[in-house]
């Protein structure tokens, strides 16, 4: 049972409505529910849309993520980043990886996307061995980008899980 449940069609202010408009999945109850805060809803909507559409490649995008929603059990972000994944070039089983982390028998290159995440869960920072080998990687814009994306995430899934909202049918959950 959701803390604040979505806002009603019947129910929904001008406001409301008309930030609603703009969202391509307004349906969605991570947006019906958060449009009850239309303030920080205007504000929030588009930082989150430039990390999605951002410099960083989607396929690194979406493991971190996954592995941010894993680390903050969040089953809301991660039915939906399961199914963008999926756009993203993952494979099943590598999105059934996730879960074990970065020594889970993965590429070095998906295995430092995994342990940057990591590392920003539990340090709120990354190492310096992980930002050298990040730095080989990635250009300046996608080191900035990467903190901010993992940190975003955190919050999504702080406020999704705090909140109750529901995910979705036909979207899977955290798996066990």
């Amino acid at each position: 049972m959701p803390r604040l449940p979505p806002v009603p069609d019947a129910e929904r202010s001008p406001q409301q409505e008309e930030l609603l408009d703009g969202v391509r999945v307004a349906a969605f109850n991570l947006f019906t529910t958060l449009v009850r805060a239309p303030g920080l809803f205007r504000r929030w909507l588009p930082f989150g849309g430039k990390l999605l559409s951002g410099k960083l490649p989607p396929r690194d995008r979406e493991l971190m993520i996954l592995r941010t929603a894993w680390n903050c059990r969040a089953a809301y972000e991660w039915g939906h980043h399961v199914a963008i994944g999926f756009d993203s070039g993952l494979t099943r089983d590598e999105i059934d990886r996730v879960p074990g982390g970065p020594e889970a028998g993965w590429p070095a290159a998906d295995a430092l996307v995994l342990r940057a995440a990591d590392e920003l869960h539990a340090e709120y920072r990354l190492s310096d061995a992980t930002w050298e080998s990040l730095r080989a990687r990635y250009d300046e814009q996608q080191l900035i980008e990467l903190p901010m994306l993992v940190g975003h995430y955190h919050l999504v899934a702080m406020t999704l899980n705090s909140l109750g909202v529901e995910l979705e049918p036909g979207y899977e959950g955290l798996p066990s």
